[in-house]
């Protein structure tokens, strides 16, 4: 099976062509990015994987820089990242993604993290929606240069995690934070980047806890669009294990009560 090699700067010049139905990036995991164990943040790694779909959908014709032309977009839904390990600061790394499956409004897309001499350090699976970015409602994926997706759905190559599952959270969840939101939030879409919702989720945490473990699974689903002015509300609960949360965030402002946003769960090791 082959893998598209691709270097990410030169996709402006690249002329539309028949590619591999996998596409594989490389990133550097830069110091900056690396937490206080010198290891990649989760949220960084979040930004790669976005990246590479965004890459990885552009060059094969259904991307942004064609979807902006007719008033549509990418939204993320539902994202599942697994990791046995993360790349340390310096260390060069690769995100393979391809898409696995496509209906009318969704398509699901999957991540391989892995290094230069081919460590594998976790997955990604994630959920994609098809919007009007005039009405926020769903468009027909099929209806995109003509059903061209379909034409790199790669069903054989395997992500062997489990895709993300429907968190539940009761009413014991504890209040642990509420935050603002402002100007470095806000993504091309004009809503709170998915990845920053990552970035407080742990930070719901603290150093010492992080002293002690790892974070091996997050599962994350967003429920409703939150934007610039919106106050953040992040509810928390253990599940059966000391290891093992649910989290909750509902946002508010000055025309409405709390509404959930995204629900979370997070698995340390």
């Amino acid at each position: 099976m082959a893998i598209c090699y691709l270097n990410p700067q030169n996709l402006r010049t690249r002329k539309m062509e028949k590619l591999s139905k996998i596409g594989r990036y490389q990133f550097l995991a830069e110091p900056f990015h690396c937490d206080f164990t010198n290891h990649l943040f989760m949220g960084h790694l979040g930004n790669h994987m976005l990246n590479a779909a965004d890459f990885h959908s552009n060059e094969r014709g259904y991307g942004m820089n064609y979807l902006n032309t007719i008033n549509k977009t990418w939204v993320l839904s539902r994202l599942a990242i697994e990791m046995e390990d993360m790349p340390k600061a310096y260390d060069k790394f690769y995100v393979e993604t391809w898409v696995d499956d496509a209906m009318k409004y969704f398509t699901s897309r999957n991540f391989k993290v892995v290094s230069e001499s081919g460590h594998i350090y976790g997955y990604g699976k994630s959920v994609w929606a098809l919007i009007d970015t005039g009405s926020r409602e769903p468009s027909d994926i099929f209806a995109i240069r003509g059903g061209l997706i379909n034409e790199y759905i790669e069903k054989d190559y395997i992500c062997p995690i489990s895709k993300s599952s429907r968190v539940k959270i009761t009413d014991k969840a504890s209040l642990i934070r509420s935050i603002d939101t402002y100007y470095s939030d806000v993504d091309v879409n004009g809503h709170i980047n998915s990845v920053k919702y990552i970035e407080h989720i742990f930070d719901l945490w603290d150093l010492d806890w992080y002293r002690q473990h790892t974070i091996k699974r997050l599962e994350i689903a967003y429920v409703a669009e939150s934007h610039q002015g919106d106050r953040l509300h992040f509810y928390r609960e253990q599940r059966d294990s000391d290891l093992d949360f649910n989290v909750r965030i509902t946002k508010s402002n000055e025309l409405c009560e709390e509404i959930e946003s995204c629900r979370c769960r997070v698995l340390f090791g």
